[in-house]
């Protein structure tokens, strides 16, 4: 387990921010949203990997989008009823980082969309 500050050397600004804080990036800033090249994602803040190239599609939303994560434990789902909305948060099972959120929107074959910060991932090409 890391401290506060161990956190806030390791990470940069906007990562602690949406790590740590539960913030989120603006919308078609991020690096990886654009992203298609074949490979893994991984938590930016442990290097949990969460996310094959493979599960990624275009949501339209402005942020990397995924049907699924490499396997259910990598993630864990917590209530979140912040800004007037009821969705699901989606942090890293391992440091509880804050990746973003899964809307019940998503195609086939799950019907989920795990919309993700770009900041939240480190990416890995195969």
């Amino acid at each position: 387990m890391k401290t506060d500050k161990d956190w806030r050397e390791e990470l940069s600004d906007q990562a602690y921010y949406v790590l740590r804080d539960k913030g989120t990036e603006p919308p078609f800033s991020g690096d990886l949203y654009k992203n298609d090249k074949e490979g893994t994602y991984y938590c930016a803040g442990c290097g949990n990997p969460l996310f094959s190239s493979s599960a990624k599609f275009d949501s339209g939303t402005g942020w990397p989008s995924f049907y699924e994560p490499i396997d259910d434990s990598r993630v864990d789902g917590k209530a979140d009823n912040s800004e007037g909305m009821s969705r699901t948060e989606i942090v890293c099972s391992r440091c509880c980082g804050h990746l973003g959120h899964v809307f019940n929107d998503g195609p086939e074959p799950t019907g989920l969309r795990y919309c993700i910060n770009s900041v939240s991932l480190d990416f890995v090409e195969e």
